[in-house]
Order: C-alpha cells, then structure tokens, then sequence
C-alpha cells in the first residue's frame, strides 16, 4: 500500500511538473513573462495592455492604475484629465483604455478576472518625444583615433629573411595604435614617417596601443626594407573609413540625428571604430546591386557636391551613429515631425520603412514586422520582411546602405532597419527607436521639449 501511495506521489508529482512546463511555455505566458517592468510612455498615449499577450487572455484581465507617488516631490500622472490619488480601474474594452494625460509616475497591476496579479509595471509618463523621419541616403566620413592595424605582412631583409617585426613584437589585427615614441599618430603617413626616422637612427619604437578597453606598449626594431628603401615594421593600417547608409531621424528641438541603427567596424578586422571625428553629407543612390541568397546586395551611391546639410558623428554605438546637423534637412513625404512609439507600443504586422532607391528619392515601402524581441540592448530587436514588389524587383530585399531606414507603423517611428539575413535577403533585423533615443541622449523630459 506505502508502495502505491509513493508511486502515486512520483506520478502526480511528474505530471504537476509537466503541467507548469506546459503552462510556462504557453504564448500567454510568454507573453506576459516580456512585458518589462519598468515602461515610458508619452502624454497623450493610451494605457493599454502590451500587444504581446493573446486577445484570448487580455479579454479577462483588469488594468489597475494606482497613481501614488512612487518619488518624493513627483508629479503624479493625470489620467484622463483627473490626477486624483486613488486607484482607477479599467476593464479591456477599447472606450475604457486610459489616457494618459499629464506627466509623472503611477503603477499599473494587470489581474486575471481582476483578482489574481499577473505583473505590476512602474510607469513613467513624460512628454511626447516628436522626431522628423529621416529615410535620406548620406555619406558617412570617419576619422578613427589613431590609426587601425588591418593587416600584416613580411619584410624581406637585406639577406632574404622574412621577418616580422611588429608581430613578433605582440601587435595583433584590431589594435589601435596611438602613439609612437610618445608622439601621437593621426594617419598611416604618421606611423611610416615614425618608423623610418627611428629606423636610420638605429633605434626601437615604443608603440603606444589601445585593445578592447586596455593600453599596451610594445617596442618594437624597424628593419630596413630593399624594396622600398626605408624601414618598416610589417603593418598595414588604416586611419580613415567611409561609406553610404540612412538617415533615421533628425530631432527639431535639440537638433541631433540619428543614423545606421547599428555599430560601424572596421571592414578587415570587424573592430568597432573608435572616432576622433567624423561627419555626414547628403549622398545620392546610382544604382543598387540586388542582394540573393548568400550574398546580400548593395546600395551603389556618391557623396553629394554642395550638401544642403552636414552633421557631425559624436557617437559610434550598437544602435548606430549619433550628432548634431546643421543646414537644410526635410522629408518632402512627412512635413511635420511624428511620435515615436515605446517599445511596448510595437506590434507584429503591416508597417513601412522609408529609403532611397534612386537620385536622392525617398520613397515608402511595405514591409512586415514578423517578431519582437524585446529586452535586447543591441540592434537586432525585431524581425522584418520586405514585402513591398517594387522594392524586391528593385533590391531583392534588404540590402548594404539600407541601414538605419526608419520603420514607421500606425503613424508613429518604431525603429530603424539594420541588419540583412544573408541567407534570406527578403528579411533582417531591426532596432527599436527608443534604443536609439537613449544612445542619442534625447531625454524626452527637458524642459525645452517640454514647452514645445
């Protein structure tokens, strides 16, 4: 009988474990596992339940909206016109969703048949953020600090020796070098001048470099190269990277932009860029080189003599590159700047990005958002496929130069393009907006944002 009983306990213990597997793994679950707990919304938005829970499940859950002071000296956030402290229930019917309509802070609590808590989210209501939706191609000019190791090679001495000077010395592809014998190197000519003054002298150089986030320093002999007449080390560098993408978004009231949705690297080593400084002008498309399957495609393009605008690049991050533009820059297909969305206001389904195919062009294109992936902190937190014929005739797909096209859904910017599958040119990876705001630095709660 004591046999049975624990056999039963096994089997009954097994099956609950199955059972909370199961359940765990259920898309409603899932769903409300990512609603994140801590959201920004804009005044004027609607409160509502996040798009990722199933319509089956968001039908029998309450949103409790507890406007308490969660700071000292905040301001509690109105809604619908009444800032009273108490409590305000809303059940999920469309007429019932709460605006919200003044900033501060409050809690929102979503129970299940409004009485089991499924997840409580701290909100933060602040002004509505407006940006100008690029989709313009630009030139994108870099100037790196101090000057990237690319490559290595041999110096065949006076006595036929291969040699290998800087190798044998610890240099690898990637470093930074950033000064020798204490002097600081801009460009290659800096390090080849360097090198062969040291050289004739009969001395070593001190090699100043920067890996990952470390500083080193390696001496390093300059051997005499026949070849060239001079002495070398073994290196090649580059100090200087350039190319063609889009323009995201320009921000009217602080004048910043934001451009490529994701990190520039160095092409050979695939480092990214540190940036003494750089910049961006208009460009303009020739032609594009459709991208298939297993080799994505590309923008061909040229910078633009005479651009209406510039901008400085103060920023290389993983959701792209960011600075200030002064001049000339509009969108002839969006006259008036739109509201972004919050990460938690995207959803899968119909939207568009906004690029240039042809001249200097922007045009609008169908696409769909087919996943969310939310909580990444890179540029790869949604999935997208091109679906607009036109474009596919034209490009294949998601092609180089492409990067950073705005995605615009519902008539607010959600994010921007930014990678390619490359076996599938049809689909890519795209990066939330408010990523990009916060790496931008535009706080949406200034107060020159906030009288505007």
């Amino acid at each position: 009988m004591v046999v049975h009983t624990r056999r039963l306990r096994r089997i009954s213990g097994l099956l609950l474990v199955a059972a909370i597997i199961g359940i765990a793994n259920t898309a409603a679950v899932q769903g409300i596992m990512q609603i994140p707990a801590h959201e920004q919304l804009a005044v004027g938005d609607v409160l509502q339940l996040p798009k990722r829970i199933p319509q089956y499940l968001s039908q029998n859950i309450k949103v409790v909206a507890d406007r308490q002071q969660l700071l000292r000296q905040s301001q509690v956030a109105s809604i619908n016109g009444s800032a009273d402290t108490g409590p305000a229930e809303f059940a999920q019917a469309a007429p019932a969703y709460p605006v919200l309509a003044g900033t501060g802070h409050l809690q929102v609590h979503y129970l299940l048949f409004g009485l089991i808590p499924l997840k409580t989210v701290d909100v933060d209501v602040v002004p509505q953020v407006k940006l100008i939706p690029g989709g313009q191609s630009i030139g994108v000019m870099l100037q790196s600090q101090g000057v990237i190791v690319v490559g290595q090679s041999p110096i065949i001495d006076a006595q036929g020796k291969k040699c290998y000077p800087a190798k044998d010395a610890g240099i690898r592809l990637g470093d930074l070098i950033l000064q020798i014998d204490g002097k600081q190197v801009k460009t290659d000519s800096d390090v080849a001048q360097a090198v062969d003054r040291a050289g004739a002298s009969q001395k070593p150089i001190q090699v100043m470099l920067k890996r990952g986030q470390l500083l080193e320093n390696k001496i390093i002999k300059p051997i005499y190269c026949p070849d060239t007449q001079r002495y070398r080390i073994g290196l090649y560098v580059r100090d200087s990277a350039a190319g063609v993408g889009t323009l995201t978004f320009y921000d009217p009231v602080s004048g910043k932009y934001g451009a490529l949705g994701h990190i520039i690297n160095d092409a050979d080593t695939n480092q990214k860029i540190e940036i003494a400084q750089g910049k961006v002008i208009a460009a303009a498309i020739q032609s594009i080189q459709p991208g298939r399957r297993g080799q994505p495609g590309e923008k061909i393009g040229s910078f633009v003599q005479g651009s209406p605008y510039t901008g400085t690049i103060e920023k290389n991050t993983k959701c792209g590159i960011f600075g200030t533009i002064e001049g000339y820059l509009a969108n002839p297909l969006y006259a008036q700047p739109l509201p972004i969305a919050a990460e938690s206001q995207v959803k899968t389904g119909a939207a568009k990005i906004l690029t240039v195919v042809k001249g200097e062009k922007i045009e609008a294109f169908d696409i769909n958002i087919e996943r969310l992936l939310p909580g990444r902190v890179d540029s790869k937190s949604m999935v997208i496929r091109i679906t607009d014929p036109g474009l596919l005739a034209q490009s294949g797909g998601i092609v180089q130069g492409m990067s950073g096209s705005p995605i615009l859904q519902d008539g607010r910017i959600v994010g921007a393009v930014t990678h390619v599958f490359v076996n599938d040119p049809t689909r890519g990876y795209g990066v939330f907006i408010e990523q990009m705001l916060k790496e931008a630095n535009i706080p949406p709660n200034d107060k020159q944002r906030h009288a505007a």
